[in-house]
């Protein structure tokens, strides 16, 4: 009888054990599931475009020409925007598709790929800058930039 005692509280314990797998299995697999839908609201999270505040202002772009780092100032004022680069003045037309995008459009173009629109649209923002993709209009070739608003 005693063999029987011992027998039948070590198929207890297995039991336990087994029971305790299960539950810790269970919580596994529910905090690995909780984990993933986190993962994926996050990943999925847009990032910030308050771009209406990029509507207007005075801002620099500093970009590689000819393997050498070039700052333009642009100031841009709802439908127009003046550019100052090396020294030279430029002037376009802004028009508006969206918030986030627009064409600009030389007024003055002196040669044919000055002729071309250019369309900007804003990636994302941040407190001074934002980051942006731009492109000739018809080109399916796109650069990114980020301007920092001085003003």
């Amino acid at each position: 009888m005693r063999m029987v005692h011992l027998n039948f509280f070590h198929q207890s314990n297995s039991f336990a054990q087994a029971k305790e797998i299960f539950y810790t299995y269970c919580f596994m697999r529910k905090s690995i599931a909780l984990c993933l839908m986190l993962l994926v609201a996050v990943s999925c999270a847009t990032p910030e475009r308050n771009c209406a505040q990029y509507r207007t202002g005075t801002f620099t772009f500093t970009s590689l020409v000819d393997g050498k780092e070039e700052t333009t100032t642009f100031t841009r004022e709802d439908a127009i925007e003046i550019e100052t680069f090396n020294g030279n003045k430029d002037t376009a037309t802004v028009r508006w598709i969206n918030d986030c995008e627009y064409i600009l459009k030389k007024i003055n173009p002196k040669n044919r790929a000055e002729e071309k629109s250019i369309h900007i649209k804003i990636l994302t923002t941040s407190n001074s800058s934002y980051t942006f993709e731009y492109n000739a209009v018809g080109s399916s070739q796109k650069f990114r930039g980020e301007a920092f608003k001085i003003h």
